[in-house]
């Protein structure tokens, strides 16, 4: 089983691949719609799994706080931006020019995750738990797949 380091750096690898991907893509593809249905699925059970296993820890410990509360308020208003991507039409220059938007900000994301978020969280989970927080988050990520479509529609009925 993999740390929860390796877990949630793994998935960066996998998102910046489809990032990268979906914009060498043009109008409303097969291409394009696949990407972003990977992308779009995968971010939003990352989200969620990470600020359930690896952020609630950091948020419990004073000094981690601020930390934490920075990046699941970055996972705010990326999901802001994913939900009006999703409801777009992708064949629009719109779409394009908000998904650079989304890439730039999502890689920031994850460049301040690993460098600075995974520094203070190495302090408060101790080498000894690393991997069974990567156990909880895979397992977490698995059954937020699950429920995405589901969130969305009780969001939207809000």
């Amino acid at each position: 089983m993999p740390s929860i380091y390796e877990a949630i750096k793994a998935d960066h690898d996998e998102h910046r691949k489809l990032l990268d991907s979906i914009a060498q893509t043009s109008g409303d593809s097969a291409e394009r719609r696949d990407g972003w249905d990977s992308f779009y699925h995968d971010v939003k059970s990352h989200a969620a799994a990470e600020e359930e296993t690896f952020y609630s820890k950091l948020i419990s410990e004073t000094w981690g706080q601020d930390a934490a509360r920075h990046s699941v308020h970055e996972h705010q208003q990326m999901d802001d931006i994913l939900e009006e991507l999703h409801e777009m039409d992708m064949s629009s220059s719109g779409w394009l020019t908000r998904f650079k938007t989304l890439k730039e900000e999502y890689e920031h994301h994850m460049d301040e995750e690993v460098n600075e978020v995974f520094e203070r969280a190495r302090e408060v989970i101790g080498a000894e738990d690393n991997d069974a927080f990567g156990a909880r988050f895979e397992a977490r990520k698995k059954e937020e797949r699950t429920l995405i479509d589901a969130k969305r529609e009780d969001s939207l009925e809000d």
